[in-house]
């Protein structure tokens, strides 16, 4: 059987090493590199035959856990992996909180990540965690992430559109569906996170970015 991996990380070095490590064990693999977020949705949207992303954490100052909301409302039948440098205990759990299929931490041993991929694969998720190590989210940041889960994947589009500074009218025509469509979704969106203005939706959404990845205001080229 032959599987398709996207590997999207901003760093060529990594991209390579990553690669090398998932075609060590065989080689009926077809590895994509892509080096941006946006180039990866819109490779995501038009294929239907991708097994698996391993998506950067810190990637172009984008976070990836509002990159891997991105991901599966595009398709959430794919897999989607964090693989980061930041591994504490706070950071996989809002991962896996999110829907990611694994955190993979950049140090693992090519033997590690190549088990992490096939556990994966399999069916399961893949977590350095062992048993309860701390790191639990506090309360608000948990019923945060339940109501980015509530979101339909249309309406994840339109979130992440939305944080984008796109309009309704814009946003219709990325979609091509009509505006009224658009201004019920923002609508849906708005009740479901629990706020009253694109903006407060928009500020929620930013949380990852102020409280989950702290290393993005202080040492974003740690990756």
């Amino acid at each position: 059987m032959k599987y398709t991996f996207v590997i999207v990380d901003d760093h060529p070095l990594f991209r390579g090493a990553l690669k090398l490590a998932l075609s060590s064990k065989t080689s009926n693999v077809e590895i994509i590199e892509i080096g941006d977020l946006e180039s990866a949705k819109t490779l995501i949207q038009a294929s239907t035959d991708i097994d698996l992303v391993l998506l950067d954490l810190s990637l172009n100052g984008i976070g990836g856990l509002t990159g891997l909301i991105s991901l599966r409302a595009l398709q959430p039948l794919v897999p989607v992996a964090i693989v980061s440098a930041t591994d504490d205990a706070v950071t996989i759990r809002a991962a896996l909180a999110l829907g990611a299929a694994g955190f993979i931490s950049k140090s693992s041993s090519p033997e590690t990540i190549n088990e992490a991929v096939q556990t994966i694969l399999d069916g399961q998720i893949w977590s350095p965690l062992v048993g309860d190590e701390g790191g639990e989210l506090d309360p608000e940041m948990v019923e945060l992430i339940l109501c980015m889960r509530k979101l339909t994947p249309q309406q994840g589009r339109v979130l992440g559109m939305m944080a984008d500074g796109m309009l309704n009218k814009q946003i219709a025509h990325e979609l091509n569906v009509s505006e009224a469509t658009i201004k019920a979704h923002v609508s849906a969106v708005l009740y479901k996170l629990g706020v009253e203005s694109r903006t407060q939706a928009v500020i929620r959404l930013a949380r990852f970015k102020e409280e989950v990845l702290p290393i993005e205001a202080t040492a974003a080229g740690l990756h």
